[in-house]
């Protein structure tokens, strides 16, 4: 009965179309190229190697051990990141071990006093050396102003981070980058704010007055001074995860560096604002922990 047999015909003609498809692909996979015997899906992008073997590092003074080891002097063997210092144990340490060629396998090419806006330069030359890894430590300096108003906008700093990872991609594609997020500095403040001589310091060296500053001032305004410099770095961090998200051989800390619950021995005897080599070490451990794990 014709009727009945036409539905089976057209099942059978679609059955054959659908079986052709798959042998021969798509317009946008021809011959079915991105499929991996078994049919499963091929993989999306690169991986993240947990071992690589050499580390560039670009950011602030944070990065070159500012304060770690003498006063008034930047100390990059005491970088967390590719420091040599045998009592810091740093990233690059961490990652490539006591190899004797360590120093010619890591760059430090942070700079004291740099904000975001310095970075992308920062990463034209780390590019060069085509790293395993580059690491990222920026944003204290865009919030550390004169005055609440001359920090950093949010937006500049979008551009100058988006800026950076682009030249990164586009001179050394399989550089892996880690992005610490920015310390907190409300928390910075607390640590200090109650010793005499964390407060001299920070008045007669002028550090970080858009939060520092009168650092026993609890009026209203100096409060809400404080708050609009925790909500900056908030922003930017918020900013530094997005840029990030958006790169697949970039990894953000998950805001680890910011969270840290750092004490008085984490600061620098010198200045109560930078890390010591203590605090050093905790940022290597941190960025470790972030650069080695799985998935």
């Amino acid at each position: 009965m014709p009727p009945r047999r036409r539905p089976i015909a057209l099942s059978a003609l679609a059955a054959l179309v659908l079986t052709a498809c798959t042998a021969q692909g798509t317009d946008d996979d021809p011959g079915g190229r991105d499929r991996e015997a078994g049919g499963r899906s091929a993989p999306a992008g690169p991986e993240w190697d947990t071992g690589p073997e050499s580390v560039a590092a670009i950011g602030d003074s944070i990065t070159r051990a500012f304060d770690a080891c003498a006063p008034l002097a930047d100390c990059p063997e005491a970088s967390w990141a590719t420091g040599t210092d045998t009592g810091v144990t740093s990233l690059a340490r961490q990652l490539i071990g006591n190899d004797p060629d360590l120093a010619q396998r890591t760059w430090n090419l942070a700079e004291s006093g740099a904000r975001a806006a310095d970075l992308p330069e920062q990463a034209r030359r780390a590019a060069a050396h085509e790293p395993g890894l580059l690491t990222v430590l920026i944003g204290g300096n865009d919030a550390c102003a004169p005055d609440t108003a001359a920090m950093t906008p949010v937006a500049d700093f979008r551009a100058h981070i988006t800026e950076t990872v682009d030249i990164v991609r586009t001179q050394s594609p399989d550089t892996q980058v880690y992005v610490a997020s920015v310390p907190d500095l409300m928390r910075l403040w607390s640590r200090g704010s109650e010793s005499l001589l964390a407060r001299s310091v920070w008045r007669m060296a002028d550090i970080c007055p858009s939060i520092l500053a009168d650092a026993q001032d609890m009026s209203a305004a100096a409060q809400e001074r404080r708050a609009s410099v925790q909500a900056r770095v908030r922003e930017y961090n918020e900013v530094l995860a997005e840029v990030c998200a958006a790169d697949a051989l970039c990894r953000y800390d998950g805001g680890a560096v910011f969270d840290y619950d750092f004490t008085a021995g984490h600061l620098s005897d010198w200045d109560w604002f930078h890390p010591s080599r203590e605090g050093q070490s905790v940022l290597a451990t941190l960025a470790y922990e972030q650069v080695t794990a799985e998935g």
